[in-house]
């Protein structure tokens, strides 16, 4: 990852209840976070997406409205940025937690310039609340600040999988696992790696996806170091 100076980090709720399904799990989130700052003290900027499926899902909601049932959505992530956000500051990294909907006792709220000098100050920044609005997932969240903070990857962590296969390898044994795929492929293959909205706005826009298991959270130092691990997703290349 030579050229790669800033990216968006998009984790899922899942990832941080690992085996229990809801809630926290303390050692994992710790472990998460060691990593996170091993790749931060390699210089690397750190902007954070963090999901709220260990909670709540929008699509849960089946006897409320969609737009209420993704604003407790929202607010599962704003409870997992907290959450996250304590762990880093007591392994002494300066963080800020910024929000789409407007909580200003609990976290900045999102401005872009800000997040920017926040980034460039060397703390991490945590995007929590997703973009404010519902019907957009975290997806498309960790899609629309990455190409707003001009990052130069998202590194989608994955649970469960260590990239994108042609299948789900939990179900399937012989799965393939692609090494480099376009978003075009992954639209018309319907490979459900991202949202349709976020994998449009990536690749409308050129922005390069690694996606890698975040159940093994050394990865993301491995990724720092240029190994090559996980799926590239990019729009200026050929799949083999």
């Amino acid at each position: 990852m030579r050229d790669i100076k800033r990216v968006v980090l998009k984790l899922s709720g899942e990832a941080l209840a690992k085996d229990k399904g809801f809630g926290f799990d303390d050692d994992t989130i710790d472990l998460i976070c060691e990593n996170i700052k091993k790749a931060r003290d390699k210089g690397l900027e750190i902007a954070i997406v963090v999901g709220g499926g260990n909670f709540w899902r929008g699509r849960s909601g089946q006897h409320i409205e969609r737009a209420t049932s993704d604003t407790i959505g929202m607010l599962g992530t704003v409870m997992n940025g907290l959450r996250v956000q304590d762990t880093l500051e007591k392994m002494g990294l300066e963080t800020r937690l910024m929000t789409a909907i407007n909580m200003q006792e609990v976290a900045e709220p999102y401005i872009r310039r800000r997040a920017v000098r926040h980034l460039e100050k060397g703390r991490i920044v945590i995007f929590a609340a997703g973009t404010g609005l519902p019907y957009f997932s975290t997806d498309t969240t960790a899609s629309l600040r990455a190409l707003e903070i001009n990052a130069d990857m998202i590194l989608l962590g994955k649970k469960g999988t260590d990239g994108i296969y042609d299948k789900d390898p939990n179900q399937f044994d012989d799965a393939v696992k692609y090494e480099k795929l376009t978003y075009s492929e992954i639209l018309q293959k319907r490979l459900k790696i991202m949202d349709s909205t976020a994998t449009s706005l990536c690749m409308d826009n050129d922005m390069p996806i690694l996606a890698f298991g975040i159940d093994n959270p050394e990865n993301l130092v491995k990724i720092v170091e240029g190994k090559e691990i996980g799926t590239i997703v990019k729009e200026n290349f050929d799949v083999r």
